[in-house]
C-alpha cells in the first residue's frame, strides 16, 4: 500500500491543489500519519510542522517529504544574507555579485543598541546614510507577509522604528498589524531600496492583450516578481516559468515619501494590499508589449516597448541567480541539508532594475542585455499561493501537477532498494531545470 499524508489546516487552497495533483497516482490520501509497517511507501505532503522529519531521515527508501528539514540558509533573511556574502568571498565572478541588493544583518533587542552598532558592524552603512539621500528597507529576518517591514533614510528614523517596536512589545492593545515584538524577533536585515526599478503600467492592457490606455495617460508602477521554484532530492532545481508580477497600489508619480512612511505606495508585498483583490496580480508574460516607463520618459513618443525577448532575458537571469544561490547554500551544510527523499516548493521574490543607458553596453556572461538586472529579494517556504487570485488559479493547478511529475512520481515508480533510474526525466511544460548536481554525502533512492 502507498499512502499520502496531506495536512494544510490553514491553507485549504494548497490542500486542494495537492489532492488534485495526487489524483492520478495509486495512493491513498490519509489525514494522520500511518506506521511505517502499514505501507510500502509514504508521502508526507504537508506543512513543515506536520511532517515527521525523524521518519524522513530514518526511512529514505520508504518515505518522501515535501520539505527539507534544514534550510535556514535559504528561507531566513539574515541567514541568506550571510550565506551569499560567504559565497561571494570565494566566488568573485558569481552572478550573485550584481543580483542581490546590498544587505546588512544585525541582531538587536533595544533601539539604544544602535549607538554602538554605528561604530562597528554598521559603520559603512552609517557613512552612506550620512552622505547620501538613499532610502533603505528594514526587514525582520524571520517574519513574513510584510510583518515588520519599514523604510528609512536616516539614523534617526531607524532609531524611531525600533522605538516603535519596543512600544508595541509593551502595549498589548496596539493594533498596528505590521509591527513586530523586537525582543522576540531580534534578527533583522537592512537592504538598499532599489533606486531605478523597471516601471510599467499594469492597466495599459487587459489580460487578453487589448489596449486600454494611450501612452500619454500611462503612469509607471513599481512591481516585484514572484517565481515558483521546485527543489527535488539532492539536488535538482526547477523554475516554473509562469512568473507573477505583483504591482504596488499607487503609481511612481505619487512617490512622495512623507515623514511617517506609508508603506503601501512603496512596497509590492501582496499581503499588505489584500483589500485590492486580484487588481495588482499579473503574469509577467501578459506585460509583453507594454511601454517601459522607467528612465527618462519625458518624451512619451520615444518610449520603448517591453518585449518577449526582455521577458525571456529576465526569466533566464532568475533561473541562473537562484541556481547559484542554492550552490551557495550547499556550501553551508550546517544551515542547508538537501535530502534525496525530500522536495520543496519555494516562492522567490525578485525586483528588476532598469538602466536605459548602461555604462557597459552589450551582453553579460549569460548572454543577456545589461539593461535589465534581476535582484533577489527573498526566498519563501510554504508561499502564500492563495493571494494569486481566482483569475490565475489555473497556473497553480498546473504548478502542483508539475511538482507531482518531477518530485513525487519518480519516488513511487522506483523499486525499493534500487538506484534511481537513469532514464531522462521528462520535464513538464512550463518547468525549466536550473540546476542538477550531486550533493556529497546525500545518498540516493
Amino acid at each position: 500500500m502507498a499512502a499520502a499524508f496531506v495536512s494544510w489546516p490553514s491553507a485549504p487552497l494548497t490542500e486542494s491543489l495537492v489532492k488534485r495533483a495526487l489524483s492520478n497516482l495509486p495512493v491513498s490520501i490519509v489525514t494522520s500519519l500511518p506506521g511505517t509497517h502499514e505501507c510500502l511507501r509514504l508521502l508526507q505532503w504537508s506543512t513543515y510542522d506536520a511532517i515527521d522529519h525523524d521518519l524522513t531521515h530514518r526511512n529514505p527508501d520508504h518515505v518522501l517529504s515535501s520539505s527539507y528539514t534544514i534550510r535556514k540558509a535559504l528561507i531566513r533573511k539574515h541567514y541568506l544574507a550571510r550565506c551569499i556574502h560567504s559565497y561571494l568571498t570565494k566566488h568573485l565572478d558569481s552572478v550573485l555579485k550584481d543580483a542581490v541588493p546590498r544587505t546588512w544583518d544585525l541582531e538587536i533587542s533595544y533601539a539604544d543598541e544602535l549607538d554602538e552598532m554605528w561604530s562597528d558592524q554598521l559603520w559603512d552603512l552609517g557613512n552612506e546614510i550620512d552622505s547620501s539621500s538613499q532610502w533603505w528597507i528594514l526587514k525582520p529576518g524571520m517574519a513574513d507577509r510584510g510583518m515588520g517591514i519599514r523604510l528609512f533614510n536616516s539614523k534617526d528614523s531607524l532609531y524611531q522604528i525600533f522605538e516603535e517596536f519596543e512600544e508595541y512589545s509593551e502595549d498589548e492593545d496596539q493594533t498596528n498589524d505590521t509591527s513586530v515584538i523586537i525582543s522576540q524577533l531580534r534578527h533583522f536585515v537592512i537592504q538598499e531600496y532599489i533606486p531605478c526599478p523597471l516601471l510599467l503600467d499594469p492597466t495599459e492592457k487587459s489580460p487578453s492583450g487589448s489596449v486600454l490606455k494611450l501612452p500619454e495617460n500611462l503612469q509607471g508602477h513599481k512591481f516585484h516578481l514572484r517565481a515558483y521554484f521546485v527543489a527535488s532530492g539532492a539536488l535538482k532545481l526547477f523554475m516554473y516559468d509562469r512568473v507573477l508580477a505583483l504591482f504596488r497600489c499607487r503609481s511612481d508619480d505619487d512617490d512622495v515619501i512623507p515623514g511617517n512612511v506609508d508603506l503601501t505606495p512603496h512596497l509590492t508585498n501582496t499581503s499588505l494590499q489584500i483589500d485590492r483583490g486580484e487588481e495588482g496580480v499579473h503574469l509577467l508574460d501578459e506585460l509583453s508589449g507594454c511601454y517601459i516607463l522607467s528612465g527618462d520618459d519625458t518624451d512619451r513618443r520615444a518610449l520603448r516597448l517591453f518585449t518577449p525577448e526582455d521577458i525571456e532575458n529576465i526569466k533566464v537571469q532568475m533561473g541562473a541567480v537562484l541556481a547559484e544561490t542554492f550552490k551557495a547554500a550547499v556550501e553551508m551544510p550546517i544551515h542547508f541539508q538537501p535530502l534525496p527523499n525530500a522536495f520543496e516548493l519555494y516562492g522567490v521574490d525578485f525586483v528588476v532594475s532598469h538602466d536605459p543607458t548602461p555604462l557597459r553596453p552589450g551582453l553579460d556572461s549569460l548572454g543577456n542585455s545589461r539593461m535589465f538586472q534581476v535582484k533577489l529579494l527573498e526566498i519563501n517556504s510554504e508561499p502564500a499561493i492563495e493571494l494569486t487570485g481566482r483569475r490565475l488559479h489555473g497556473i497553480l493547478e498546473d504548478l502542483f501537477v508539475a511538482i507531482e511529475q518531477v518530485a513525487v512520481l519518480p519516488f513511487f515508480t522506483q523499486e525499493v532498494g534500487r538506484e534511481p533510474s537513469t532514464e531522462v526525466l521528462v520535464v513538464p511544460r512550463h518547468l525549466r531545470k536550473c540546476l542538477d548536481i550531486k550533493v556529497r554525502g546525500s545518498g540516493g533512492w
